[in-house]
């Protein structure tokens, strides 16, 4: 069910729930409020402004994170690992730096080893 906002057409003569704009969850076929539910004012329902986030990677990660998949898809892991360290040092990247621990392993190293002298 989508969620609505409302507010009061006239904030003089409204409570304090519709003075400022109050969410409605309903059906979108359900007919849209009229009266505000707590003081009966009449409301409007407003159009909300999209809160999406779109993040994108920056093109120097987009293009380690390629080098990366290329290299496991070769199985160098190694090589991957290391590339992934590197990044994730630099960037202070929690999931970057579990991916390069993940390549480490399977590249034979001991990771506890790493998890220890990384601390």
């Amino acid at each position: 069910m989508p969620i609505y906002e409302y507010q009061s057409v006239d904030p003089e003569q409204s409570c304090r729930v519709c003075r400022r704009r109050f969410e409605v969850l309903h059906g979108v076929h359900d007919e849209p409020l009229s009266a505000c539910p707590d003081c009966g004012s009449r409301v409007v329902k407003v159009i909300s402004w999209c809160r999406a986030v779109i993040v994108e990677p920056s093109p120097a990660r987009a293009g380690v994170e390629t080098k990366i998949s290329e290299f496991e898809k070769q199985g160098m892991w190694s090589h991957a690992a290391e590339l992934s360290d590197t990044y994730a040092e630099k960037a202070k990247d929690e999931k970057l730096k579990t991916r390069a621990f993940e390549n480490y392993q399977k590249a034979g190293y001991d990771v506890g080893s790493l998890v220890d002298r990384d601390g």
